[in-house]
């Protein structure tokens, strides 16, 4: 979004959103239905992710569980880069595969209602957990894997993106892009980058313009993924990839990775601040706001 408006929001809006958050998602939480899940070596979720580490093999399958879409919202948003930092932290981990807990869909990318109706002091909180989620993800020194079990634009195709490999679910109807075009809106930078360091600057201005949705074939051959199988095979293919990846060093792998993504990484960290602004302005136009409530309106409709 090459925008220059400035809104002034207050710093206090610019503060992690995901401390206030930490006791729930690392100790004991309460579900819906009431009573206490307590963390343990084995397992441990929060409210919207849920990690299965497997400390033998090296490996945790971490599920994003936002019914019915996982749409990135505040919480999910925080909660991931909990989930994340705890898994880099745990010393038996080397490799994590991402993937949904919801049928048909790993993510259908970023939450309208966080952005609309609003005030800017929410959407600068909003935007710079969208940014964290992509930093902390796009440098892990983790191996990542992204099992697509499911439809994945805009949002959730930037969670795939920023896997060091794909393997996406073999269904026509699954499809994955950064679609943004098609709501009105523009995709940041920072989406651009890591969508040109993967398939390629002209594959990239057409998918971009056109707001283009890859089926798994498609996203194949264009290079959006890596590996295109039957759908109750993604996981199981997902941890061999991992298995593949974790017999190279940690050491040489991590500083190569540092160095194929750092200066990707730098772009959008020397200009965070004017990201957000930039972002706080766009979504804050009355034209953007109708058009979030227009397009909320009909989901609403579809549902009911």
């Amino acid at each position: 979004m090459a925008l220059t408006a400035v809104i002034r929001v207050p710093s206090r809006a610019l503060l992690r959103p995901w401390a206030r958050l930490r006791d729930a998602a690392l100790g004991w939480i309460e579900p819906a239905g009431g009573g206490g899940v307590e963390v343990s070596a084995q397992r441990f979720a929060s409210q919207k992710v849920l990690v299965e580490p497997d400390p033998a093999a090296g490996v945790a399958v971490m599920k994003f569980k936002n019914p019915p879409v996982n749409s990135l919202s505040l919480e999910l948003l925080t909660e991931l880069v909990i989930s994340l930092e705890k898994l880099e932290n745990d010393k038996t981990v080397r490799g994590v595969v991402l993937t949904s807990d919801c049928p048909g869909i790993f993510s259908a990318g970023l939450d309208l209602t966080e952005m609309c109706g609003r005030n800017p002091a929410h959407y600068a909180e909003y935007w710079k957990a969208v940014q964290e989620m992509w930093l902390r993800l796009y440098l892990s020194n983790l191996v990542l894997v992204a099992a697509i079990n499911g439809a994945s634009p805009a949002g959730g195709c930037l969670i795939a993106l920023t896997c060091d490999y794909r393997v996406m679910a073999d269904n026509p109807k699954y499809c994955i892009g950064l679609n943004e075009t098609l709501l009105g809106i523009v995709a940041p930078f920072w989406f651009k980058d890591n969508l040109v360091n993967t398939i390629g600057h002209r594959a990239s201005e057409r998918a971009l313009q056109l707001g283009l949705l890859f089926p798994p074939t498609e996203a194949l051959q264009v290079g959006m993924v890596d590996k295109v199988v039957p759908k109750d095979q993604v996981q199981s293919t997902a941890l061999s990839v991992l298995a593949q990846w974790m017999a190279i060093p940690d050491h040489a792998r991590q500083l190569t990775k540092n160095m194929m993504r750092k200066p990707t990484a730098d772009r959008l960290l020397k200009q965070r601040d004017a990201d957000i602004q930039n972002f706080v302005s766009f979504i804050s136009r009355d034209s953007i706001q109708k058009s979030l409530q227009m397009y909320l309106e009909k989901l609403k409709q579809k549902k009911g």
